[in-house]
């Protein structure tokens, strides 16, 4: 099965900011933490129905070894898109700000 991937603007930010707050701490740590997204992102779109709904028609799936969640949309069974990269000790609904208006 191939998925398009969208992948909004806002979550390419939040990866990035993570990205330079882990190099930050350690050399060598933001290159982990990209490596371990590119791996739950590579995941999702193997297996897009994988993690369950939490909201509506928006999943979430975890980074290993990383406190982060992506929050998604699986739809037409064709598109794959990440509304967020949210660190899991932000306010549990903040995300849900991102997501296209329904």
């Amino acid at each position: 099965m191939t998925v398009e991937l969208i992948i909004a603007p806002e979550a390419q930010l939040d990866v990035e900011d993570a990205y330079d707050w882990y190099e930050d701490h350690k050399f060598g740590l933001g290159e982990e933490f990209l490596s371990c997204v590119d791996a739950a992102v590579q995941s999702l779109c193997r297996s897009p129905k994988l993690y369950p709904k939490i909201f509506k028609d928006y999943r979430r799936a975890l980074v290993r070894r990383f406190p982060y969640a992506i929050f998604y949309e699986y739809t037409d069974q064709k598109f794959l898109t990440i509304y967020s990269f949210f660190h899991t000790s932000q306010e549990p609904n903040k995300w849900r700000k991102r997501r296209k208006k329904k």
